[in-house]
């Protein structure tokens, strides 16, 4: 029994014929019988046509011949498999739906299960004029034109398969990579990292290409920066870096982007705050490398800085104040130029305020293993809270974070304390008293002078009760009145209320407490530039924290400070 196709898969809807030749039986009149699924009246000749051929056909087939009384045996089997077409499928070598124009693409079709058929192909596409018949439609140098839906069939003689989904393909303008950097200062001493993507997202297969300086044509190496993920790399040298993608093979480039390491601009000694008189410098810093650079300022003060790397302020006034950026200019190439760096803004003040000390909580009297904050407040750095023990001992507080000083109160914190800054200004001295007695009140009053004229309340405090009704108050020692009350208010404070509180609760007296007086001074008309300080600031502290001459005048204990 012969096949009369050479193909090993049939499929549903095709026309196939079998053959029964009888070998040596040339010149005799043959009948044929034969045996076959799926039918009842088989044909006695010798060909065995079957026209849109279904599941149900399926089976094995055989034959055998008769000529007068000679009758042979019956064929081997030939076992015939029909089975329903796979829908093709169309794909896309390399397989990226978006790609851009330039770049070459295989569109292809594939039957499943049809391998070894004589397919014809037809496809479907919106710019295909004359479309191949074969499998494969190679698109080289891709336009927009080419963007759009493909689909294609398979034909075997009269039989056609379905037609395959469509895959829309996307020819997209020339993509431009996209380089951002974490930091675009790189620190001394550190790296910065810098991303390179191309957008959308959803466009893969790319890999990545860095360049520096005049190296254009030359791409990084391990020697020049640390390589992470692909895309993304560290570097510690200054300059333009840029960056470009490219993918496949031939490879396809985007186009490049460039982008700069800014610059920084610090400040030596690094104070954003300066006083008139004192020097400073400014200094526009590109890190690492061995490029030349010119520099270019940008500033709003009224002085312009000059084009070189720093600029120094000697005797500095308020017209240095302003912000500063700077960048810098390739000598080799002056077209070449870093990012503006970002702005430091330089202040010069005409008076420099002393230090401040705060208290939490914000009273002179304490009891024994209370939680006391003492902070330094200003524009100021590198403090250290100072304390003069009452038995004459000069020392440093031993838990101090930052600007706090914090401690756990003992008797022996009985002391005066204040703040100090690493360049020798110090705050007004407060004064805490360690309550000894651990059943014993305690006289809540300001830490602080009181203003001329201010509000001020004082009251008294068990350990165990923070409000004490049926108290007595004394200054200097003698009852203020005869009945008890909670606190004591003075509504408008003035000189003849300073001088030593205590409170008494239940026979039990507190430690005594100075409060100051603080009288405002009052400012001369004929003064230019005048200072105004309280009478009790005036000691040699407050004295070494006042910049500038001046010369004082004094009268009926007040005092003004000018500039000369």
């Amino acid at each position: 029994m012969i096949f009369s196709h050479s193909w090993s898969q049939i499929f549903t809807g095709e026309t196939i014929t079998l053959r029964c030749e009888i070998q040596g039986g040339e010149g005799k009149v043959w009948k044929y019988e034969w045996t076959a699924p799926n039918t009842n009246s088989p044909p006695t000749s010798s060909e065995y046509r079957i026209s849109r051929v279904s599941v149900s056909h399926s089976g094995d087939y055989r034959c055998r011949g008769s000529s007068d009384y000679l009758l042979t045996g019956w064929s081997d089997a030939f076992r015939l498999t029909v089975s329903f077409p796979s829908k093709p499928t169309v794909t896309l070598q390399p397989s990226w739906t978006q790609i851009y124009s330039g770049e070459t693409v295989t569109v292809r079709c594939e039957i499943q299960g049809g391998e070894g058929a004589q397919w014809t192909y037809e496809w479907r596409a919106a710019k295909l004029n004359t479309p191949p018949t074969s499998n494969e439609y190679r698109i080289i140098r891709a336009t927009e034109s080419d963007s759009g839906g493909y689909s294609c069939r398979g034909r075997r003689d009269y039989f056609f398969s379905e037609w395959s989904d469509i895959i829309t393909l996307t020819v997209s303008y020339k993509p431009k990579a996209k380089l951002r950097a974490d930091n675009t200062a790189v620190p001394v001493g550190g790296s910065v990292t810098l991303t390179c993507s191309v957008n959308p997202s959803s466009s893969s297969g790319w890999k990545y290409y860095w360049y520096r300086d005049e190296k254009s044509s030359e791409a990084l190496t391990t020697q020049d920066a640390v390589f992470h993920s692909n895309g993304q790399i560290s570097v510690s040298q200054e300059g333009l870096y840029r960056c470009r993608g490219g993918r496949g093979n031939p490879v396809y480039y985007t186009e490049d982007i460039t982008a700069s390491i800014r610059p920084v601009v610090t400040l030596y000694p690094n104070w954003s705050e300066i006083y008139r008189g004192e020097t400073i410098t400014v200094r526009c810093e590109i890190h690492g490398g061995d490029t030349e650079w010119d520099y270019e300022w940008e500033t709003n003060s009224m002085i312009k800085a000059p084009n070189q790397n720093e600029y120094r302020i000697r005797s500095a006034s308020s017209s240095n104040s302003g912000n500063y950026r700077c960048k810098g200019r390739m000598k080799s190439s002056q077209h070449e130029t870093t990012e503006w760096s970002d702005s430091v803004t330089l202040t010069v003040s005409d008076s420099k305020n002393p230090p401040v000390m705060s208290l939490s909580p914000d009273r002179v009297q304490h009891f024994t293993s209370d939680s006391v904050s003492l902070t330094c407040e200003g524009n100021f750095t590198e403090w250290r809270v100072r304390k003069f023990s009452e038995d004459g001992r000069l020392s440093d507080c031993r838990r101090m974070t930052g600007s706090t000083c914090d401690i756990n109160t003992s008797k022996s914190d009985t002391a005066v304390y204040w703040c100090e800054s690493g360049s020798g200004e110090f705050s007004s001295a407060v004064n805490i008293t360690v309550q000894n007695d651990g059943n014993g009140p305690i006289l809540v009053s300001p830490v602080h002078p009181v203003t001329e004229g201010a509000s001020v309340s004082l009251s008294c405090s068990l350990r165990t009760q923070k409000i004490l009704s049926n108290v007595f108050f004394y200054h200097n020692d003698k009852l203020i009145q005869n009945d008890p009350r909670g606190e004591l208010k003075i509504s408008a404070v003035s000189k003849s209320d300073e001088g030593f509180y205590k409170c008494q609760y239940s026979g039990r007296e507190s430690a005594q407490s100075w409060m100051s007086f603080l009288k405002l001074l009052t400012i001369l008309t004929n003064c230019a530039n005048p200072y105004m300080l309280h009478q009790a600031d005036l000691s040699s502290k407050v004295e070494k924290s006042v910049t500038g001459d001046r010369r004082a005048a004094e009268r009926d204990g007040e005092m003004t400070l000018c500039h000369p």
